[in-house]
């Protein structure tokens, strides 16, 4: 062990010129600077250049002898007998676990499927029919304050005082249009505009039913032959399409819809006028619940809204008379006499009223409690009118409007089986022998009602999704027009789709295309043509036709 003394004699030697160190004063040095540095090979991050750079510069740096020391130990690294650089255990069985997972990846097709994934988007809705409108910005004077201005501070009004100025009951919750006839005036164009005369005499064509016998072969073969194009998707109404009809015209395809917050838009495909022949209107301020054409007189359309108005546009005249009003809550109508003069109005409140046009006012003939619950639908029959369909809760009642009472009226059938609420009962359009059921339970239905007895037969129950959730208007299936047996319902399978079945439970065509991709809750078929449409919840109306 060295002394003090002795490295103090061996600096003395150092600084007198000496270049040696006696034997005894020999310096211990690291054994670490005579190793060759550890490379790893198994980061393939690493570059060739950084090691050169690095190497370089050591070399530089190490005595001649060292710097052979260190090839040689290189060599023997680079060069081992197993020929795996030197690399553990580990790393190996790592290494040739990614290539196998590789080798698997590849074999599947998965790396590709997932370029392809990431390439592919959604399509875009289509831009077609309302323009957005740009917004109006309130210019508001600029604000200064009142200790600059040495003004007093504003009394703020207590809460208790303003409660007691605006009860809550008080408020008015819906703002209802003024009663009596509205002008047609569309949203969409400017002030002045006048309807085009294409319109009038587009309504006023002859609109005769023509009733077709098809056979489920000839059926299946006209529902292939409809198509849909992008040009047929189009914004029709700004928000959620609640209920959407055709006009009986065959010339050219002309169809109205009502959303959410009471606009009606009307859209001719193919026409010049409006935002793609799109023209908007607002005769009520709360949702369309129901809409139909007169089939007597067709420039007529007939549209109930939740805000208790039931108005009928005439286009003939360019306004919406005022046909029936109450407070609020009218959910659907439905005709009592083949001239469209009498109808037949439920609200949610379980009340029917019968609406007589003839008489002078907006007032009903009577008015008759069926049910605490709402009625969601009625349908009157197509032959015995004066028997009706009323989806009460979770029954279908069947009365006879010449026995009804003011409350606690007897009905004529039930149609009972529905475990959950029901959101559609509609008579067979032709003979009235079947009367066809939505049910929340996720089934339709389709009952025998021949024969009027107290609990007609359950002809077909089929299994179809109903959950549509709150953003979305409820699905209902409702007959073809042209066809006795056969209905069209939406779908909340993927892809998205409508569904045509048969009474029996048949599926007999499902319209699927690149063009509908949402769900299309409220559908309906054309009365003379061949030719389907669809509503969205963004207002967008879907047609397929041939």
């Amino acid at each position: 062990m060295f002394t003090r003394q002795t490295k103090r004699e061996a600096a003395v030697k150092i600084v007198a010129g000496e270049q040696y160190l006696t034997p005894d004063a020999t310096v211990r040095r690291s054994s670490r600077r005579d190793v060759a540095p550890k490379r790893l090979h198994f980061s393939p991050d690493t570059t060739a250049t950084n090691v050169t750079e690095k190497k370089t510069k050591t070399e530089k740096e190490k005595p001649e002898k060292t710097r052979i020391q260190d090839e040689d130990a290189e060599g023997g690294v680079d060069q081992t007998a197993d020929g795996h650089g030197g690399l553990s255990e580990y790393e190996l069985k790592r290494l040739e676990n990614i290539r196998k997972n590789q080798a698997f990846l590849s074999s599947i097709n998965l790396l590709q499927a997932r370029e392809d994934l990431h390439q592919t988007t959604r399509p875009k809705p289509s831009q077609r029919g309302l323009r957005p409108q740009p917004a109006l910005k309130e210019v508001l004077p600029p604000r200064k304050s009142l200790r600059l201005q040495n003004k007093p501070a504003e009394k703020m009004t207590p809460l208790k005082e303003f409660t007691a100025l605006f009860p809550h009951d008080d408020m008015p919750r819906v703002f209802k249009k003024p009663a009596g006839p509205l002008l047609m005036n569309p949203l969409n164009q400017d002030d002045g505009f006048k309807l085009p005369p294409q319109l009038l005499e587009l309504c006023s064509e002859d609109t005769k039913e023509r009733k077709r016998n098809l056979d489920l072969k000839e059926y299946i073969s006209a529902l292939k032959s409809m198509k849909i194009t992008e040009d047929n998707v189009v914004k029709v109404v700004k928000d959620r399409v609640f209920s959407a009809a055709f006009h009986p015209c065959s010339s050219s395809l002309l169809l109205a819809a009502g959303d959410k917050w009471g606009k009606v838009g009307l859209w001719n495909l193919g026409a010049e006028w409006g935002d793609d022949g799109v023209l908007l209107f607002e005769p009520h301020s709360r949702p369309v619940g129901c809409m139909a054409f007169s089939r007597v007189h067709p420039t007529q359309l007939f549209s109930a809204s939740y805000d208790g108005s039931l108005r009928c546009m005439d286009v003939e005249k360019a306004v919406f008379d005022d046909v029936y009003d109450i407070d609020n809550g009218l959910k659907t109508f439905a005709f009592m006499s083949h001239d469209c003069s009498t109808l037949l109005v439920g609200s949610w409140f379980g009340e029917v009223a019968i609406v007589d046009r003839r008489t002078p006012g907006n007032s009903h003939e009577s008015l008759h409690s069926l049910n605490p619950k709402a009625v969601r639908s009625v349908s009157v029959h197509p032959l015995q009118m004066q028997y009706f369909a009323a989806a009460e809760g979770r029954t279908v009642s069947i009365y006879d409007s010449r026995y009804l009472k003011k409350t606690k009226s007897k009905a004529v059938s039930h149609l009972h089986g529905h475990a959950l609420a029901i959101t559609g009962a509609y008579f067979s359009p032709w003979t009235g022998n079947r009367v066809l059921t939505s049910c929340m339970d996720n089934h339709i239905r389709v009952y025998d009602t021949s024969s009027l007895t107290a609990e007609p037969p359950l002809f077909k129950s089929i299994s179809h999704d109903m959950h549509t959730g709150r953003w979305l208007s409820k699905i209902s299936a409702v007959w073809d027009p042209k066809q006795e047996d056969c209905f069209v319902v939406g779908s909340m399978k993927r892809p998205r789709r409508v569904e045509v079945f048969h009474e029996s439970g048949r599926l007999l065509h499902s319209f699927i295309d690149e063009n509908v991709s949402t769900v299309l809750s409220v559908t309906a078929f054309h009365p003379t043509r061949n030719a389907l449409l669809g509503g969205n919840s963004s207002g967008r109306m879907h047609v397929f036709y041939s």
